[in-house]
């Protein structure tokens, strides 16, 4: 059917308001199907035929999250002043969305952690506004593995430090694994559209997914680190052996919970460094 499957039967015993604290929304506090339920169309080109799915970028930087909904504004031919774009969810701290049109634009913060608080909100919000055939992408930064600087990566696979295509998560006390393939022909579609934009290298990769910045990724520069150099250069050519491309901090739960809800998700990350 295509519809956001919400895998939680504990919430049909919700009687009263199913408050998505983090983004300040409710439904009874909200008309979540009024202001959610027109959501269609894709993020490529105004010039394009409308699709019949919701596109949502997500993004951990605020500053690129705008600047996308004001581009995405003007390109699909919105009416009104891109510039003047508000944030749907101002009172918390924690994320923000904006909205271009059919297109919804939200922050996650870094790390799995916050991109695990907001995909659970922004997924039941979607489910309340009884959206279909939804389509996920994730935008952002990443340290690149073998690639030249500036490339963009689009991940088909994400996997953990042991190059395996899963996310573990402690549930009370069990360890509960789940799947972190992406969809593949998401991957080539959008991979086709950036043959149109020369400006930047492209390519189709597995990305290693870590649960720090530091450490976690190989640096030699932070407060603490317990490894020499030729042994993380000696790790990082398994990786690439491995086919991995990048690395970075979201993409196994983004995967997993777009896998288990229904959601066609993709990511992709420009490689601003190279390791």
């Amino acid at each position: 059917s295509g519809l956001v499957h919400i895998k939680n039967p504990h919430l049909d015993s919700i009687e009263e308001d199913d408050v998505l604290y983090h983004l300040d929304l409710g439904t009874k506090t909200h008309n979540l199907p009024a202001v959610f339920g027109d959501l269609k169309g894709n993020s490529r080109h105004k010039s394009e035929a409308a699709a019949p799915s919701p596109t949502g970028p997500c993004s951990p930087s605020l500053s690129a999250l705008v600047a996308f909904a004001q581009f995405m504004h003007k390109e699909l031919g919105v009416a009104g002043n891109g510039e003047d774009l508000a944030d749907i969810c101002a009172g918390p701290d924690w994320y923000t969305v904006y909205r271009a049109g059919p297109l919804l634009s939200v922050s996650h913060g870094m790390g799995i952690p916050s991109i695990s608080i907001m995909l659970h909100e922004l997924i039941k919000l979607l489910h309340h506004a009884k959206r279909q055939d939804v389509t996920i992408t994730r935008i952002g930064t990443s340290g690149g593995l073998g690639i030249e600087a500036g490339s963009v990566v689009i991940t088909d696979t994400a996997v953990d430090f042991s190059f395996k295509p899963q996310f573990e998560q402690v549930v009370l006390d069990d360890v509960v694994v789940q799947n972190t393939e992406l969809d593949k022909d998401l991957a080539e579609e959008l991979l086709a559209c950036s043959k149109e934009i020369p400006d930047f290298p492209t390519l189709i990769g597995h990305t290693t997914c870590t649960y720090d910045f530091c450490e976690g990724q190989g640096r030699l520069d932070r407060a603490l680190c317990s490894f020499s150099s030729e042994k993380k250069l000696e790790y990082l050519k398994r990786a690439y052996d491995a086919g991995m491309r990048n690395t970075e901090m979201e993409s196994t739960v983004f995967a997993a919970l777009c896998r288990l809800c229904g959601l066609k998700g993709e990511s992709s990350r420009r490689c601003f460094c190279v390791l």
